[in-house]
């Protein structure tokens, strides 16, 4: 059996903590309660009528089940198709899961992460490349790195749906070659995950 790549080893240790920290995110959670004054108040508002609900209560509670398994061995060879859960400390709002083998020497790394706002609310796509048809809207951004003389492409997708996020990464390279993913493979297998995991919120 083949050792990693010490290239490989340099890699894997930081994108994995950047992976469950996207998930396990620091920000407080939207609160749908705001603080209220001690006594009566003089005025009060009419409650707000004909305001739509959230379409999602929450995201999918076992988020490395949204993929179908013949997709994970397609985009991900050599990988577990059981996942690695990304842990939330909320988990009423957001989930996610990670999926990373080296198969030979071709590397492949794949993540969904799922954010559900408790207030319905139109979201705007920031950078990136439009992907018409998915969700509200939706954007794609890619970009390719060189470490150590080895090439890594990676593509992002970021859908918002309602008061849904889900976001997937998708990345790899060649560690015999050094030669990043190809790029068409790369930006379609991101974006035909993300079209599976948004299914996933409705069920």
């Amino acid at each position: 059996m083949r050792s990693l790549p010490l290239t490989l080893v340099a890699r894997l240790l930081p994108v994995a903590v950047l992976a469950a920290a996207g998930v396990a995110m620091t920000t407080s959670d939207d609160s749908d309660t705001s603080a209220a004054p001690a006594g009566p108040s003089p005025q009060t508002s009419a409650p707000a009528t004909g305001a739509a609900a959230p379409r999602y209560a929450k995201p999918p509670e076992e988020a490395c089940t949204v993929l179908p398994e013949s997709m994970i061995k397609d985009l991900v060879p050599g990988a577990k198709t059981a996942g690695n859960e990304l842990k939330s400390s909320n988990l009423n709002r957001r989930t996610g899961c990670s999926w990373h083998a080296l198969d030979d020497f071709d590397y492949r790394w794949l993540d969904i992460a799922y954010d559900v706002k408790s207030v319905a609310g139109k979201q705007k796509s920031e950078g990136g490349s439009p992907v018409p048809g998915l969700g509200d809207n939706a954007s794609v951004t890619e970009k390719t790195t060189e470490d150590d003389d080895q090439g890594i492409r990676e593509a992002v997708v970021t859908v918002h749906q309602d008061n849904a996020t889900v976001t997937v990464t998708y990345n790899g390279g060649d560690f015999e070659s050094h030669k990043a993913a190809d790029s068409d493979d790369i930006r379609k297998g991101a974006i035909d995950a993300a079209k599976k995991a948004l299914a996933a919120l409705d069920g």
